[in-house]
């Protein structure tokens, strides 16, 4: 019997994951429960075991991403031997002759982008008068962007009418296709090889060993030939993937007996510099990320106002106490908890800042669910503080270190990133002097703290050094005034220059 293994529901909100690893290879026994595979979603990492013992055929490959409740494995809970037989009656089963059904297909350039006007045919990847399989990659042709595959619009037998190089306008004839029933390509023709020697089957296909333009050009910049990249493509073709994987065999050997360059000629750059380049794939963390600030920035009214806190009071206090306090509570006393503190006191008095738009609604929230932007190895992640109004120094650090030390090694659980009503990042801690940060939606404001600098100020007339940080607010100007957004961060300042106040709550 064979099991489908399905994509669980991993949380309310996550309609798609990413294969992130596969830790079985096709064809291996797995025991029930024992790991398949990670897969990794936009706000964090999932394990997923095997339903059944069985033999695995996996369905969906290493980085794709698929919806949820999508099969990407099967487990044969019975003997493989079955299969076996199978593929014995298909390979005995005798291929059918092919007879054209009359029809032309006329295969045009593609539109492939809104400012692309004409193409060039970069190569052809099967040859004129070959058979060739719907959907089959039949050429490459390059723009001035990008190089884009051509592929067949019918199983036929290709006429090739415009030749390698030429430059065609968008909408010019490229090829025409015999339709052909029963057609079979010549490499599907031939009994399979044995699976030991497969280089063996593809070194007589036109495209063996050739590399696509992009592959070509890496290739080039990394100084590598063809016989140190091992192909991929179709047909032993050379992508541009295969190239940035490849690594050169032997370091080329230098010139004996070189003669030594002109005065004119271009400078010899030593050893050690590389003008390689390498290609990651987007996380589907970093894509979310992405999408989430593109998408901030389009659907609201977004401002940012500024101000500036003298940090003396704050530090001093830290200063006396940070030894006593650490002894008695077991964690640091750092800045992020007296800007917790001052920001859940301040949004209680401009409950604006602390509210959200939801349809044609505004939602004011009584608490103060405060995200703090984590900065990870996989992007930022901005797990919440649950209730920060409610509480003490001590406690916020502790939840700070408990959610910052999870964030890193990605164990962070979905409910502890979503439901924040304002979030504060803290550019300081990579030497930032002054930001705008977007507002992480839905939310309707962000606070953003920067590097404390000593600055001559004016008091009372002296011209006197301080410690200032630059504080940003960045708002929905839909649902947040600038009297409300000026007046809470005003408040914010007040409470960190007076850190009494805090204690107060005055």
């Amino acid at each position: 019997m064979s099991l489908e293994v399905k994509i669980p529901a991993v949380g309310e909100s996550i309609t798609e994951v990413t294969i992130a690893k596969w830790l079985k290879n096709d064809g291996d026994i797995v025991e029930r429960d024992e790991l398949l595979c990670e897969l990794e979603s936009d706000k964090a990492t999932f394990e997923l075991n095997a339903e059944s013992a069985g033999k695995i055929k996996i369905l969906v490959k290493e980085g794709e991403t698929v919806e949820i409740g999508a099969v990407i494995c099967s487990i044969d809970t019975d003997s493989a031997a079955p299969a076996k037989e199978e593929k014995k009656e298909e390979k005995s089963a005798p291929a059918k002759e092919a007879t054209s059904t009359g029809e032309t297909i006329e295969m045009h350039v593609p539109t492939v982008g809104e400012s692309i006007n004409e193409v060039t045919i970069s190569s052809w990847v099967k040859k004129d008068g070959e058979i060739v399989q719907l959907d089959e990659v039949i050429a490459e042709i390059e723009s001035d962007k990008a190089t884009f595959e051509l592929t067949a619009e019918a199983t036929g037998k290709l006429q090739v009418i415009a030749k390698e190089g030429e430059t065609l306008e968008i909408g010019a004839l490229i090829c025409k296709i015999e339709v052909m029933e029963g057609a079979v390509a010549k490499e599907e023709a031939k009994s399979p090889a044995p699976a030991a020697a497969p280089a063996t089957s593809s070194s007589s296909s036109y495209a063996a060993g050739h590399a696509s333009p992009a592959a070509a050009k890496l290739m080039a910049e990394k100084g590598l030939s063809a016989s140190d990249v091992k192909a991929t493509g179709v047909d032993g073709r050379i992508t541009k993937e295969d190239a940035m994987k490849a690594e050169k065999s032997a370091a080329p050997k230098a010139d004996a007996g070189k003669p030594a360059a002109p005065s004119y000629a271009a400078p010899q750059i030593g050893g050690g510099v590389s003008r390689g380049q390498r290609r990651e794939k987007m996380t589907s963390l970093r894509k979310t990320i992405s999408r989430r600030l593109v998408s901030v920035k389009n659907e609201t009214a977004m401002l940012t106002t500024f101000n500036e806190v003298n940090m003396a009071p704050v530090m001093e206090l830290r200063k006396k106490y940070k030894d006593s306090f650490k002894e008695k509570y077991e964690v640091g006393l750092g800045f992020m908890s007296f800007f917790t503190k001052a920001v859940t006191m301040a949004l209680k008095e401009w409950p604006a800042v602390n509210a959200q738009i939801d349809g044609e609604e505004i939602v004011y929230n009584d608490y103060a669910d405060v995200s703090i932007a984590v900065s990870t190895p996989k992007g930022l992640v901005v797990p919440v503080i649950r209730n920060a109004e409610a509480l003490s120094f001590d406690q916020i650090e502790k939840e700070i270190v408990r959610l910052a030390l999870k964030a890193r090694d990605g164990k962070l659980s979905i409910d502890e990133m979503q439901g924040g009503t304002f979030t504060i990042t803290n550019g300081g801690i990579f030497g930032s002097m002054l930001s705008t940060p977007i507002i992480n939606a839905p939310q309707a404001a962000i606070l953003g703290m920067h590097n404390i600098v000593e600055r001559a100020v004016v008091e009372n007339g002296q011209v006197v050094v301080r410690p200032i940080m630059y504080v940003a607010l960045s708002y929905d100007h839909r649902i947040i005034d600038g009297r409300e957004s000026v007046s809470f961060l005003v408040r914010v300042k007040q409470l960190l220059e007076d850190p009494s106040r805090l204690l107060l709550g005055v």
